[in-house]
């Protein structure tokens, strides 16, 4: 594998498109446009709120029943959640749209929208950006920096990557963009994720291969433990590297995986780090757990705990939350087995061990906290299973930014 310049349009066939079309911003791109020149098979995963958004219950219907996909829309600033039938109804009216200006079926084409929640988007400006969307797209690599730039709201920055991978003689291509700063939990998160690769797969094993990468990527960030209405994440094969076509689950269908949780755990770290009003980057690694499912418990408590987010922020090493984090976790283990590191680029300080806490230098301390990017590692010595968790620390600016989002 090997990561190359680019983002949505590294792929064979892709092309993408951002305009500006008034929908909440201004004087800054806020609609953006995927589009494949053939077919793609498509896989999906989307929110656990039982709330949903229109755009997600589109979206959902698409990936099941339509026996392909072809274009995706997306505005940013309005939410189209909780609108009712108006809101579903706007939807298909996007993929009409789509479907009139490029001739694909209107069940083709998936939408979304992500922003203020309760608010109808006006289909007016929507269905101008639409066509302005189509007349700008293209598949050179800025096209693709641009409509990564065009669905972000409270993001700080743009979030987009893409990979390589030999599959049977061919270069297969791999290439991401999503958004996500708030209202951010693991089971999917305030995000939109879009992957384009020009692998040739079977729907069932793209889906499948997805569904499972998203349990160590997507779902093990968190930023507020709030879970948003407009959780999207979905992946477009069009077949055009022209691999033999991937039908089992073999040496070909793990190189292909390899690739994917590649993308998709860079963007889930990408959306962690840019929390709103986050500083720095909170990892929690949990190795030698009794099982898979309690390390993914574990470290997303970890991370997921305000205290524990705090400290972080203060660089306080005060161990006795990240514990206490794991304790309510709903995990069971003792507590007479577990080691606790604080990890960065700065070093590495061991500060509890079987049960007991250490002396340790409060200064290096300070010193492994105040990177970019900070590890609790715990060691529970009870099994062989392990997972990571991604965050950020809490800050007075994220209070600030959501004290007054809808204005």
């Amino acid at each position: 594998m090997q990561v190359i310049s680019g983002g949505i349009t590294a792929a064979k066939g892709f092309e993408a498109s951002g305009a500006a079309a008034g929908i909440k911003y201004s004087n800054r791109n806020d609609m953006a446009f995927i589009y494949s020149t053939v077919p793609c098979t498509v896989a999906g995963t989307f929110t656990t709120n039982v709330v949903k958004a229109a755009p997600v219950i589109w979206d959902m219907d698409v990936v099941k029943k339509s026996p392909y996909a072809q274009a995706v829309v997306v505005n940013a600033g309005i939410a189209n959640a909780c609108t009712g039938q108006q809101g579903l109804d706007y939807c298909k009216a996007e993929a009409e749209k789509v479907s009139e200006l490029l001739n694909v079926p209107a069940d083709a084409v998936l939408v979304g929208s992500t922003g203020v929640i309760g608010m109808q988007l006006p289909m007016d400006k929507v269905l101008k950006g639409i066509e302005m969307l189509v007349d700008a797209k293209s598949d050179s690599e800025e096209a693709g920096s641009i409509a990564a730039q065009s669905i972000m709201t409270t993001d700080t920055v743009p979030k987009e990557i893409a990979v390589t991978v030999e599959i049977g003689g061919s270069t297969v291509t791999i290439g991401g963009m999503s958004k996500g700063s708030g209202m951010i939990h693991p089971n999917m998160c305030t995000m939109l994720g879009y992957v384009a690769t020009d692998v040739a797969i079977e729907k069932s094993l793209l889906q499948e291969a997805l569904s499972d990468i998203v349990k160590d990527t997507f779902n093990m960030i968190t930023v507020d433990g709030d879970t948003s209405t407009n959780d999207t994440l979905l992946v477009l094969a069009n077949g055009l590297a022209e691999n033999s076509l991937i039908s089992e689950k073999n040496g070909d269908y793990e190189a292909f995986k390899e690739g994917l949780f590649y993308v998709c755990r860079f963007l889930a770290r990408k959306m962690a780090s840019d929390g709103e009003g986050a500083t720095k980057l909170f990892e929690a690694k949990v190795v030698n757990a009794k099982s898979k499912e309690d390390a993914r418990t574990l470290s997303r408590a970890i991370v997921g705990s305000n205290l524990s987010k705090a400290a972080i922020y203060g660089c306080d090493a005060n161990f006795g939350r990240f514990l206490c984090a794991m304790g309510y976790s709903g995990a069971q283990f003792d507590q007479m087995d577990v080691e606790l590191y604080f990890e960065s680029k700065n070093g590495r300080l061991k500060v509890f061990e079987m049960g007991v806490p250490l002396e340790f230098d409060e200064e290096k301390a300070v010193e492994i906290m105040k990177a970019d990017e900070v590890t609790v590692y715990v060691d529970m010595h009870e099994g062989d299973a392990e997972a990571t968790a991604w965050g950020c620390d809490l800050t007075y600016d994220y209070v600030k930014i959501n004290a007054d989002y809808r204005s």
